[in-house]
């Protein structure tokens, strides 16, 4: 079986890595900034995921396709990747000792048939000082991460505590996505 990730992240990739030994990555085109404004987290990141695996099935109908969104929201906000220092100073400050919600989406299209799932996880903040925050920016790692953090990198200090599934905030919910592919035929462990 031939299986597409249509996701250039490289978390995305890792975690994929642990169902799938072989594996291509092929980037969908979707343009994120045409999934509906109005929807709320869990159905935007759903729509998303479906729009970007649909996209990269539509050009290998044969392949089984995985898409992924991923956003972190605080107020009932989505906080996208920062546009600059400034916004991830922001993003960094309205989540700084505070609890919010991390949401994946992900679809599976495979022989026409389309599955798509997704998880939210409690992610809580320590308090965060200006000082902390300058020295996390400066390390560069926020500016391509929702929420403008790295659960799996050095934003990890930033963190006191999850409630729920930790793949989830990196990118890639593997028991819920293993739970789907399982109904595709794919052999979770099977070697």
């Amino acid at each position: 079986m031939d299986v597409i990730l249509a996701s250039a992240s490289p978390r995305r990739k890792e975690l994929l890595s642990l169902i799938f030994e072989t594996f291509r990555v092929i980037p969908s085109e979707f343009d994120e900034s045409l999934v509906p404004g109005d929807l709320p987290p869990k159905e935007h990141v759903v729509y998303s995921s479906l729009m970007k695996a649909r996209d990269v099935a539509a050009r290998h109908p044969d392949s089984l396709v995985i898409g992924a969104d991923t956003v972190v929201v605080a107020d009932e906000t989505i906080l996208g990747k920062p546009t600059d220092a400034g916004d991830a100073g922001c993003m960094l400050r309205l989540l700084s000792g505070r609890t919010h919600q991390v949401y994946t989406g992900f679809t599976v299209v495979y022989g026409g048939i389309e599955r798509t799932g997704h998880e939210c996880t409690d992610v809580t903040f320590r308090e965060l000082s200006d000082e902390i925050i300058s020295r996390y920016i400066a390390s560069g790692e926020p500016m391509d991460k929702a929420g403008a953090y790295a659960i799996q990198g050095k934003g990890a200090v930033l963190i006191t505590s999850i409630n729920g599934d930790y793949f989830n905030v990196v990118g890639l919910p593997i028991y819920k996505l293993s739970s789907i592919l399982e109904e595709f035929g794919v052999e979770v462990l099977g070697g």
